[in-house]
């Protein structure tokens, strides 16, 4: 009978250890590292010397996903990078639950380029005021997941730069790479610490800078243009506002006139506006097909 007890608690512990091997492992990180997820993201920061790469973590995969993972390995193992292959536990652990898709890479963040700086290699053809240009400006984006859909929809639609406000802005965290599918990390991202200063700037230069508004009520002294109506024939500057309080009074009165996207239908007591990244693709589109007949 004591033999039968010992072997049936020898099982249980047996047992016990299994499920302690199987918890996720404890992955220490490399400092100032942060851990970029999702195929888009991690297939083009490793395309790309943007980042410095320390380590790729793929999951063991069969079937169709494993020509995915083979792709990696011969990417990261062209860049020199080291692959491990984990259970999809430590990826979960690793990037906090997010949607990985199987795919992890330990790199440097990326940061806003200067937008002082960067005036000074790109003067010249970029400025001519023969180009039609469209800048975006984002005041206050603080959702990563906004700013990640902005800038897919910037990139797409043919915007030549995005500009945010250093002051409560989204930085380019890994949640940001991966809702813009990855944009981020071939398209710059410049930042201001003196919006106001830049917009004055800009204006000097002759370019134009309109602002952006749900309610065409909440606007003095400016004037409001449907999207559908505008017409632009000097280079432009879209400005956005931040997802609850839209543009400051401060940036408004600096906007030559203000577009508004009309409804298709009377709205319902309190639905009242679109989200921040779906109206900026409305009003991009409306403006960018122009830029794209003009070239015509």
């Amino acid at each position: 009978a004591n033999a039968e007890l010992w072997s049936s608690r020898e099982g249980d512990f047996s047992k016990a250890r299994k499920r302690l091997e199987r918890k996720p492992l404890s992955i220490e990180r490399t400092k100032g590292s942060e851990i970029l997820f999702g195929i888009a993201p991690c297939s083009l920061a490793l395309s790309q010397s943007r980042r410095d790469l320390f380590r790729l973590f793929l999951k063991q995969s069969s079937g169709a996903r494993r020509l995915v993972m083979s792709e990696f390995v011969l990417q990261a193992t062209a860049r020199g990078v080291p692959v491990h292959h984990v259970r999809r536990r430590e990826l979960d652990a690793l990037c906090r639950g997010q949607v990985h898709q199987g795919v992890c890479l330990e790199a440097t963040p990326l940061h806003f380029k200067s937008l002082e700086e960067a005036e000074k290699p790109d003067s010249g053809d970029e400025e001519s005021p023969t180009r039609q240009l469209i800048w975006l400006v984002l005041e206050q984006i603080q959702d990563p997941m906004n700013l990640g859909a902005l800038l897919r929809s910037a990139y797409f639609l043919g915007v030549d730069r995005v500009v945010t406000s250093q002051r409560n802005s989204c930085p380019l965290t890994p949640t940001v790479s991966k809702a813009s599918s990855g944009v981020m990390e071939v398209f710059d991202v410049y930042s201001t610490g003196d919006l106001r200063s830049f917009l004055k700037a800009k204006t000097a230069e002759g370019w134009e800078v309109v602002g952006t508004v749900s309610k065409p009520e909440d606007v003095e002294d400016v004037p409001v243009v449907s999207c559908l109506e505008f017409r632009w024939n000097k280079p432009v500057i879209i400005v956005i506002g931040s997802e609850g309080d839209g543009l400051s009074l401060e940036t408004q009165l600096l906007c030559h006139r203000m577009l508004t996207i009309p409804a298709g239908r009377a709205l319902h007591p309190g639905i009242e506006s679109l989200n921040v990244s779906v109206a900026t693709g409305i009003l991009l589109h409306s403006i960018c097909s122009q830029k794209l007949r003009h070239g015509d």
